[in-house]
């Protein structure tokens, strides 16, 4: 099978297509919206993309491109555990460290203490912080990023794990179109929600038709329609402990109360480990 994945190589999405599909070929894209298109025209089999960290909230860039692309479902979710470490070619007084922003905001509080002078440089990704490093061996700077990155880009680790949160997690959603693929027995589903207006209580009917049902959501987040200023679609995670018939009776009062309900997928949870 051909797996794609948000590149470069070693950075966090490829240990998470790594973690599943040690076997199988890996495809690198530069962008999310690239890598979820080549599985809607099926030219990978499956896409591997972030879509929530537990520090820095949800990739938006995902859930807007499977928004617009129905046809792509969510068939597993895969938690990786994010430590980040401090990488040079040798220890020193860094001038300047290089990270995908992400990085940087998830280790401000090391960053602080230890390097309070240096300017904090955000670039496309951890790995080209690595590149960058890598390549400006003359210059008295440091990346940010994982312990593959620097085994692939054999530099040394200055200070390990030195995230602000040693819980730091993010969910990957593998994504493809060949819906009969079983990942494992289903825990979770993801929908989208549109209201039938933008009117005082509108979202309130939404949600009631799960609540009173005692139906657990995990998550609830707007984004915006893109139609006009105001206007929300809603994202909504839902727990699959209840009964399959509860869930069916709550979609169809919310589309009988005039909303619209587009599944994004039901699927599994797996915990990658390190």
């Amino acid at each position: 099978m051909k797996i794609g994945y948000l590149g470069p190589e070693s950075s966090f999405s490829h240990q998470a297509a790594r973690k599943q599909f040690a076997k199988e070929n890996l495809i690198a894209y530069a962008s999310i919206p690239a890598c979820l298109q080549a599985a809607l025209k099926e030219e990978i089999d499956f896409a591997i993309v972030p879509i929530e960290n537990s520090l820095e909230g949800t990739v938006h860039a995902t859930i807007d491109t499977l928004s617009q692309n129905p046809r792509l479902q969510v068939l597993s979710e895969v938690i990786l555990p994010i430590k980040q470490q401090l990488l040079a070619l040798t220890k020193g007084d860094f001038k300047k460290i290089y990270s995908h922003p992400q990085a940087l905001a998830q280790s401000q509080k090391f960053l602080a203490t230890n390097y309070p002078a240096a300017e904090l440089i955000p670039t496309a990704s951890t790995t080209a912080a690595c590149d960058y490093v890598v390549t400006h061996s003359g210059e008295a700077v440091a990346a940010i990023a994982s312990y593959e990155a620097a085994t692939f880009y054999d530099l040394k680790v200055i200070s390990s794990d030195i995230q602000d949160n040693d819980f730091n997690q993010t969910r990957f959603w593998l994504v493809g179109t060949n819906q009969t693929f079983n990942f494992g027995t289903a825990e979770k589903m993801s929908l989208i929600l549109t209201l039938p207006a933008n009117h005082a209580g509108a979202l309130h009917q939404m949600l009631a038709a799960f609540g009173w049902r005692q139906i657990d959501l995990s998550k609830i987040e707007s984004r915006p329609l893109k139609t006009s200023l105001g206007e929300y679609f809603f994202v909504v995670d839902l727990l699959l402990n209840c009964p399959q018939q509860l869930i069916e009776n709550a979609l169809e009062e919310i589309e009988l109360l005039g909303g619209e309900v587009t599944c994004l997928g039901t699927y599994p949870v797996k915990f990658a480990h390190n």
